[in-house]
């Protein structure tokens, strides 16, 4: 049976956070977009390897990553980067509770440039974070400044994050989100590019825990079989310790 290499206290790379014999920093070329891309990330998903909001930072040129720290001894103390929402962008803030995004796909022309603000974390801590957002676009609404919707996904196939199951049916990782907001605002081939660094997060993760067959289930649906097959043979090749 295949053992995990992934133990209590092991090294881990400071970048993609998996084991140094998986790891994916440098692998694949960035993804390249003309959308403006932010994550909204809990604490206590930060560090997790399994983040995909991470993967995200570390994959797309140009996306920053906001640390949503609440305030223990106070619920609603207003923890929202103030850095978050870029002026003079539209701005969408994907959360299952949204507008359909259908309603404007393909999007109005717009002189403003876009900008998708992804929530990174468990149900409830995407529901916290999206109220200060909510919070936040209020207040800049009564000062005429506000051009934020807070959007939904269509329904589509199930996800492939099979590092989790999913907390429902039809929900997707957030890496997998904004590839398909990408993908909806215009931007295929980075939506392409973007898959192809969240499969091979996925499949790494898996080998890293020992989960050959899995893994190798994945792999058989996977773009990267077709896109990388080098890169796959050489991870896949025990590297000296």
């Amino acid at each position: 049976m295949a053992r995990s290499v992934v133990l209590a206290g092991a090294k881990r790379c400071e970048g993609c956070r998996l084991p140094p014999r998986w790891c994916l920093c440098g692998a694949l070329a960035q993804v390249d977009t003309a959308v403006a891309v932010d994550i909204l990330i809990h604490r206590r998903e930060q560090w997790r390897p399994s983040s995909t909001g991470a993967l995200l930072a570390r994959s797309i040129r140009g996306a920053r990553l906001h640390v949503h720290r609440p305030d223990p001894r106070c619920r609603e103390a207003p923890m929202l980067p103030a850095a978050l929402l870029r002026p003079d962008h539209v701005c969408w803030v994907l959360h299952p509770q949204g507008d359909s995004i259908i309603d404007e796909c393909p999007p109005a022309p717009s002189a403003q440039p876009r900008q998708v603000v992804l929530l990174d974390g468990n149900w409830r801590e995407a529901g916290e974070m999206l109220r200060l957002i909510n919070a936040a676009a209020g207040a800049a609404g009564r000062e005429g400044s506000a051009a934020l919707r807070v959007v939904r996904l269509p329904e589509g196939a199930p996800g492939r994050f099979w590092i989790r199951e999913a907390p429902a049916p039809g929900q997707r990782a957030t890496a997998e989100a904004c590839g398909a907001i990408l993908g909806l605002l215009g931007e295929s081939a980075a939506a392409e590019r973007l898959r192809l660094h969240f499969e091979l997060h996925v499949w790494a993760t898996l080998r890293a825990r020992g989960k050959v067959d899995r893994a190798r289930a994945y792999l058989a649906e996977s773009p990267l079989l077709a896109a990388a097959p080098a890169l796959l043979a050489a991870l896949a090749t025990r590297r000296p310790e």
